[in-house]
């Protein structure tokens, strides 16, 4: 075997090593908490909160590392040292080198094993995550294979580890990053945009765990919020005829759930109702400790640690017919960030636990409750740190294979790349769907490798009923699912209401502020809208953020700005790359956010768009018109009528009833809001495409450049609101198309808290 010709190595504290060099490589940019990685002992707590017990170590620090030529066999010696778990790429690791698809990495170490893991009937080999395929092998015997970059996977080493002697683990890793068509997320060996530096290798945990021969593999609740009830699922190798039961950590003599044994729980899975618990909701997350035993007699034969939550997500209409996101019965509307989980130093993984939960920290003193985890899928313990600080999170799977635009037919996938991406979103499903924090799972963005949507929707349903399904965040919508999902940059925008799927908006704002001295990059940072200033950024934050409450009474049930930091050139983040500076202002970004997150205001209509009425009509013209025709008494006669809106077809989030599809179009027409209509709350409702010049009684009222690529809100002060109260007035409007598709049509709202 390729691996017998390895030789020893000493044993040192925390792995192999002939040297001690293995140290954080100079990086563009580092966090504060890099200083605090312990590279003989990185990322010490346990890997896995919802499953713990005491028999394990961890096997991160210094090991050996070998990039070699696909299929070479391992050198004799190796020269490079590497941390783990940081990827090959990272500052962290200590290598920070570009692996190239036609080469190889070979990890090794030595361990022994220490009390109490010795005496442990099994002993588990655990990976938080390799990227992307590899090969592992102890004591010069292969223990197992893994493809998939986002899963944990364990080998039984039982069999082949010395327990009274030093041990050779190898770890072979071959990863194809964008040269292959896996799921990869945002990596790239040319990192570019919104494309990011690669990540190779280990990186997630890397530890051991003895376990007796009859043990909890897994274990996880169906809680019923209403009826108060909890019902465990678990699994496990010989454990049909233990006992199971289930005890609150802090009264271990108490027992709250027991079933004679395992094979009688599945074979009737009966609910026990729960003491008094507890509804989960960001506001109050709390989490059920619990002990879960495994009895043979009186015998314990297996005990873990681990808890659970009550909470319930649904899509359901409300008295208006209008479908709606509830978090246990309620209708929430969700104010999150798109989350990429990358980090200047770490890539993939963050230099330490308290850094991990620091930007979730961050993003609860920002008034935000929910986070899109994007296209990455994070090691357990940043979900239970959701879980602990109550934030809803709606999960990508990361993307991979060529990508579509919004009209086009399914990406070409073949049988073996259709096979692994249904594996690897399978396994992501199974692998988080223990943490409350999760409330829907996101299986395509923005067409990017998408194929047999519909199944895939189904297939999730089926594998977990209890959360809601986003099978296509922006560009490709296919009709399926539990979201209509769209993206506005900068917006906000929202996609038409359906009766039953609710109204999402996955990505919106993007708003770019570059900090000298924290950037990843000196020049060419580029952001959606560029600012100069935190004052101008907060500005136009805000200023988004006051469309959202207009929106939900309208049937938007969530927003979700890009994004939680910078990422390499990207400059809009709400932080920095390195997490040093918050660009926006908490205290008034808080108190706009928490303009959504109460009652939902009513909203009415004063003047409804082509969506509302399909007799909306306008005079129109598409020649140029006279001086004087935005002026009430213009005479208008030669001038044609026509039902809003007015664009072509072919133009994606249109209602287009009147084809116009020359340069220009100018509309009047005459309307009279109701005498008791105050100025305050007044919106215009307006998709334009593009230039919009809109004039009451002759005067200028608004000039909206550029385009939208759907209904937007704009908010109109007491004054310019005021213009369009009183009487009749005339409201004339001049568009201009210069290329791409094209539309016009606006309405008036208001909006009442």
């Amino acid at each position: 075997m390729r691996y017998a010709a390895l030789a020893p190595l000493l044993l040192v504290a925390a792995g192999a090593a002939q040297d001690d060099t293995a140290a954080a490589r100079p990086a563009r940019l580092l966090t504060r908490w890099a200083r605090d990685v312990d590279p003989t002992d990185p990322l010490p707590e346990h890997p896995r909160p919802q499953l713990v017990r005491p028999t394990w170590t961890s096997l991160n620090g210094r090991w050996d590392l070998a990039l070699v030529p696909r299929s070479a066999p391992a050198p004799a010696t190796f020269t490079q040292r590497i941390v783990v778990p940081f990827a090959i790429e990272s500052a962290l690791s200590g290598v920070a080198e570009a692996v190239a698809p036609e080469q190889e990495a070979i990890y090794h170490r030595q361990f022994a094993i220490a009390e109490p893991v010795a005496t442990s009937e099994r002993l588990l080999l655990h990976f938080g995550a390799v990227d992307w395929w590899c090969e592992v092998a102890v004591n010069g015997r292969i223990v197992g294979t893994h493809a998939g970059g986002y899963d944990a996977f364990s080998f039984d080493v039982t069999g082949v580890v010395r327990r009274d002697a030093v041990n050779d683990l190898v770890v072979r890793v071959w990863d194809p990053t964008d040269t292959g068509t896996q799921p990869l997320g945002k990596q790239t060996l040319r990192p570019r945009g919104i494309w990011y530096t690669a990540v190779t290798g280990i990186w997630g945990s890397v530890w051991l765990e003895g376990v007796p021969h009859r043990h909890l593999r897994d274990v996880r609740f169906v809680t019923d919020r209403e009826r108060g009830t909890l019902l465990p699922v678990v699994d496990g190798p010989d454990v049909d005829a233990l006992r199971l039961t289930v005890h609150p950590a802090d009264h271990p003599e108490r027992t709250v759930f027991a079933a004679d044994s395992v094979a009688a729980l599945r074979a009737d899975p009966t609910p026990a109702p729960f003491p008094e618990p507890r509804p989960w909701t960001p506001e109050t997350p709390f989490l059920h400790r619990l002990v879960v035993r495994l009895s043979d007699g009186d015998r314990v034969v297996d005990e873990v640690a681990t808890y659970c939550a009550f909470r319930d997500v649904a899509v359901r209409p409300d008295a208006a017919g209008i479908p709606r996101i509830c978090l246990n019965g309620e209708p929430r509307f969700q104010i999150g960030l798109l989350d990429q989980g990358f980090w200047p130093d770490g890539l993939y993984t963050a230099p330490t636990d308290i850094a991990l939960r620091h930007d979730l920290e961050i993003t609860k003193t920002l008034g935000y409750d929910t986070i899109r985890k994007h296209v990455k899928v994070e090691p357990a313990r940043w979900y239970h740190h959701c879980d602990t600080l109550g934030l809803l999170v709606w999960q990508d799977m990361p993307s991979g294979g060529p990508h579509i635009g919004g009209a086009d037919a399914d990406a070409a996938r073949d049988a073996q790349e259709v096979r692994q991406f249904e594996t690897e979103l399978s396994r992501l499903v199974a692998a988080r769907s223990f943490h409350p924090c999760i409330i829907g799972w996101v299986v395509f963005n923005e067409g990017w490798g998408q194929h047999e949507t519909a199944r895939y929707a189904e297939l999730v349903h089926r594998l977990d009923p209890t959360r809601l399904v986003d099978a296509a965040s922006g560009w490709t919508d296919r009709g399926v699912g539990d979201v209509f999902d769209v993206h506005r940059y900068p917006g906000p925008g929202m996609p038409p209401l359906e009766t039953h799927r609710a109204a999402f908006l996955g990505e919106f704002g993007g708003l770019g502020l570059a900090v000298d001295h924290h950037l990843w990059r000196d020049r060419a940072n580029w952001g959606y809208r560029s600012f100069a200033d935190a004052s101008a950024l907060n500005d136009a934050y805000v200023a988004l953020i006051e469309q959202l409450p207009a929106m939900a009474a309208r049937g938007l049930c969530g927003a979700i700005y890009t994004q939680t930091t910078d990422v390499e050139i990207e400059v809009n983040g709400v932080m920095t790359y390195d997490r040093e500076i918050v660009k926006l202002d908490a205290g008034r970004v808080a108190a706009a956010h928490a303009l959504v997150h109460g009652p939902l205001p009513t909203l009415t209509t004063l003047l409804p768009t082509a969506e509302e009425d399909p007799d909306a009509r306008w005079r129109y013209t598409t020649t140029a018109p006279a001086a004087g025709w935005t002026r009430p008494g213009y005479d208008d006669a030669g001038w044609a009528s026509g039902p809003a809106g007015f664009g072509t077809p072919d133009t994606p989030g249109t209602t287009v009833r009147t084809r116009w599809d020359t340069a220009d179009i100018w509309l009047r027409r005459e309307i009279e809001l109701p005498a008791d209509t105050p100025p305050e709350g007044l919106y215009l409702l307006i998709h334009h495409d593009e230039d919009a010049d809109l004039h009451v009684d002759g005067a200028p009222l608004l000039r909206l450049p550029g385009f939208t690529t759907g209904y937007v809100l704009v908010p109109l002060d007491p004054a310019q609101a005021g213009r369009l109260l009183g009487g009749r007035r005339t409201l004339a409007v001049h568009c201009r198309q210069t290329g791409g598709g094209q539309y016009l049509d606006l309405g008036l709202l208001r909006l009442c808290h």
